[in-house]
């Protein structure tokens, strides 16, 4: 499996023949230097919550290159609109696609679509695992810390995106005591430096975090193989 992170909180995971998108927020990202004509071919796009940063450029990389969406049933809804082929989840699901199997877990946030000055509802905020090829991979989306991620310790995570700028989601302390319930193998740290009011020391992180496991800190258009 290939990761590729595009800054905030959006990767593009590529496993076999299908290349994903999580959470595609790059016209408007200001880490995102790759335009979408600069995409090769989505198979599959997964939306952690309807907000602008995640939900991002869903609409026209759907429609683009005919991209399968995974979300929560709330913005299946709301993209049924533009003929989006949707596969919606809710938290606890679990569900095989081509590229591997999918389980929605949960995160504490809120999740809204903006549409001038409307503000539509957007069902529950979540995470995914996805497990392909024999790997876990775990996007966190925006979350706070939560009792919940002790559970995710039995799933034997090999990598952790989690977010670390705090005021929206979780600092780094938060992020260093998620990675003590989860245990995964490695953690990369997401959802930071993109404006100024989600700043932070990614060093500090890095030298703390490495006390539980490893680290990567991957720069916006650095990919790894794993």
């Amino acid at each position: 499996m290939k990761l590729t992170y595009l800054g905030h909180s959006a990767f593009i995971f590529e496993t076999g023949s299908k290349k994903c998108i999580i959470d595609p927020f790059i016209k408007d990202n200001p880490l995102c230097s790759l335009k979408i004509s600069d995409l090769e071919n989505i198979d599959y796009i997964l939306v952690t919550h309807g907000h602008s940063d995640h939900m991002g450029d869903t609409v026209e990389i759907a429609k683009k290159y005919g991209s399968t969406v995974i979300c929560n049933f709330e913005i299946s809804i709301y993209l049924d609109k533009y003929n989006i082929k949707c596969h919606s989840m809710h938290i606890g699901g679990s569900f095989d696609f081509e590229f591997g199997r999918v389980k929605m877990v949960p995160a504490l946030h809120g999740s809204s679509i903006l549409e001038g000055n409307h503000i539509i509802p957007a069902g529950s905020p979540c995470g995914f695992i996805i497990q392909s090829q024999g790997k876990k991979l775990y996007h966190a989306g925006d979350t706070g810390l939560s009792m919940e991620m002790s559970l995710l310790k039995r799933e034997n995570i090999d990598i952790a995106l989690l977010p670390v700028g705090g005021n929206f989601t979780m600092d780094i302390d938060d992020a260093i005591y998620a990675l003590e319930l989860i245990q995964p193998k490695l953690v990369i740290p997401m959802h930071y430096n993109t404006f100024p009011m989600i700043c932070c020391d990614t060093q500090n992180f890095e030298k703390r975090a490495q006390k539980i496991c490893n680290v990567r800190i991957l720069k916006p258009l650095e990919s790894m193989e794993y």
